[in-house]
């Protein structure tokens, strides 16, 4: 098998069949002496406009290879493919009785139990929330008619808080142990598109991810993993300084489950169970995260400032900017949702939050990513491992009440001339939820509007028209990251207690869905390891015994 990188082609001209011609031209082929034609990776060069390429990394099998390897040995992008071990082909199944829970059924939780379910253990899942069918009801009542579940909403229950949202599984996480692959294919393998295999911004939707994590939850059924849904981990019975059993609350009632090991993959908002840790012991740490409003642009406006001319022959373009504020914070663009929505993301009474979403399709017609202002610890009102959380809930609660709960929209010229809003421009809202015409600067701390303000005026450098004053600002975003870091080991189990492995976004070692399901895997291949070599050990003491 033979690698071949920097292949571009002319936008126009995209097609697998143009490719494989040109592939087949530059080695001075016929097209049909290349067997197993296969895309690895694949993007847009927009650097030179109006010239864009797609550049592709493709793969491909020919008769002596070795020669032709020989032959175009001045070529540093044809390269021989060494075979390469996929995750699973390494997969041990396992004999084991330890009881493992684990709490959370998002990226991290789902893909710690979906690993260990491969492995033969019989683990157990529990979830505050609801299942995807509950949930997706749950949520269009919460939007259309203002019902909140808290604790089954946007953020909770199956899939997580990602479910609801763009749906991007790009990362800059290194992989040296095949997990990011992994999970990409475990997608595929349940109903995404294949083309997040070789995509550079891969994306599913949200529309789509719904259906690839119900048959997930399928197969890990028939894996013998149980999931327990609208059951919520309430408490902890730590003995000798390892987790001995849990205590959850489902339908009202409180119930114990033995536990040998504990997976927290707990996700970003799950405050009152980040307040029962603390009470119980386990150490937390405050961390930065960021707040600020997401933006709203009409999509063929910043497909123009991308592509020119030639964005028919483009999917629609996303951005990505970076930088500093004049006080010295960081400022940047997050979570950016090309053709996506703006949607009502609350999962608490009284207090209202804002995320991106987007579907497979991407075909809204705007644009929206949230423009975010570095929060540091200093900035918190008061100490100790929670104070991020009060900061949030501060805020939120302050945005709620602007508009009675309903998502405040202002335009960009209104914001920076602290004015309400009563007309909009070319810019029309793409909300899912109830929306109002306010003056955001109301609910915003002095140096989130700054930094935002400096931070739209620097990224229309970049981007052309990006600070127009029909440009919407929709708040407020403060779930960026998570606000605390629940303190691990380096065989990832807490510092606090043994047996429970804290992980995933909620635990802050990770942001987006990709980089949770590769930390939730990282702790289940930990887990495995320890389960085989307590097993070995076993096996050895026996066998001593026996000959003694």
């Amino acid at each position: 098998m033979l690698q071949l990188s920097q292949c571009n082609i002319p936008c126009e001209k995209d097609s697998k069949e143009y490719l494989l011609h040109k592939v087949a031209k530059q080695f001075r082929l016929r097209p049909e002496d290349i067997k197993e034609f296969t895309v690895v990776k694949k993007s847009v060069d927009a650097r030179k406009k109006p010239d864009i390429f797609f550049t592709y990394t493709v793969r491909f099998r020919v008769s002596e290879e070795s020669r032709l390897v020989r032959k175009n040995r001045g070529n540093k992008n044809l390269t021989a493919v060494k075979r390469e071990a996929k995750l699973e082909d390494q997969i041990e199944r396992l004999q084991t009785k330890e009881k493992i829970v684990i709490v959370g059924a998002g990226p991290a939780g789902l893909f710690s139990a979906y690993y260990l379910s491969l492995c033969g253990c019989q683990a157990m899942l529990i979830e505050r929330g609801a299942n995807m069918e509950e949930r997706t009801k749950e949520v269009a009542a919460f939007w259309e008619k203002e019902i909140l579940n808290p604790e089954s909403n946007v953020s909770f229950g199956e899939g997580g808080a990602g479910t609801f949202s763009d749906g991007k599984l790009n990362t800059g996480v290194r992989d040296t142990d095949g997990r990011k692959q992994f999970v990409l294919e475990s997608f595929v393998k349940f109903g995404a598109n294949e083309e997040i295999l070789y995509d550079s911004r891969p994306h599913i939707g949200t529309d789509i991810l719904r259906y690839v994590i119900v048959n997930m939850r399928k197969e890990m059924e028939r894996n013998g993993c149980e999931f327990h849904f609208h059951t919520k981990l309430t408490g902890l019975d730590i003995k000798n300084g390892s987790v001995k059993k849990i205590y959850v609350e489902k339908t009202g009632e409180r119930k114990e489950i033995p536990c040998d090991k504990l997976i927290l993959a707990i996700g970003h908002s799950a405050r009152d169970t980040f307040s029962m840790l603390h009470q119980a012991g386990i150490a937390m740490t405050p961390k930065a995260f960021a707040v600020g409003v997401r933006v709203q642009h009409r999509q063929e406006d910043i497909d123009f400032a991308q592509y020119g001319e030639k964005r028919k022959y483009l999917p629609v373009s996303a951005y990505k900017c970076t930088g500093k504020t004049r006080d010295g914070r960081g400022v940047y663009s997050f979570c950016m949702c090309p053709g996506g929505y703006v949607v009502n993301a609350s999962s608490e009474p009284g207090a209202l939050v804002v995320n991106g979403m987007s579907n497979e399709k991407r075909d809204s017609g705007n644009a929206n990513s949230a423009i975010v202002v570095t929060v540091n610890t200093e900035d918190f009102e008061e100490t100790g491992c929670l104070a991020g959380v009060h900061f949030q809930q501060k805020w939120e609660k302050n945005m709620y009440e602007l508009c009675q709960g309903k998502i405040p929209v202002q335009c960009y010229g209104d914001f920076c001339q602290d004015r309400p809003t009563t007309q909009f421009g070319r810019v029309k809202p793409c909300v899912k939820g109830k929306w109002e015409m306010s003056n955001l600067r109301k609910a915003l701390p002095k140096f989130i509007i700054n930094g935002m303000i400096d931070g739209i005026e620097a990224f229309q450098k970049k981007i052309k028209n990006f600070n127009k004053e029909d440009t919407l600002l929709l708040g407020i975003e403060t779930r960026t990251s998570s606000p605390v870091r629940i303190e691990r080991n380096q065989d990832f189990t807490s510092i606090s207690a043994g047996g429970i492995y804290p992980c995933g976004e909620g635990a802050g070692y990770a942001g987006g869905i990709m980089s949770a399901a590769m930390d939730g895997l990282r702790v289940a291949m930990k887990i495995a390891a320890q389960l085989r070599n307590e097993k070995a050990g076993n096996e050895e003491k026996h066998e001593n015994t026996v000959e003694g």
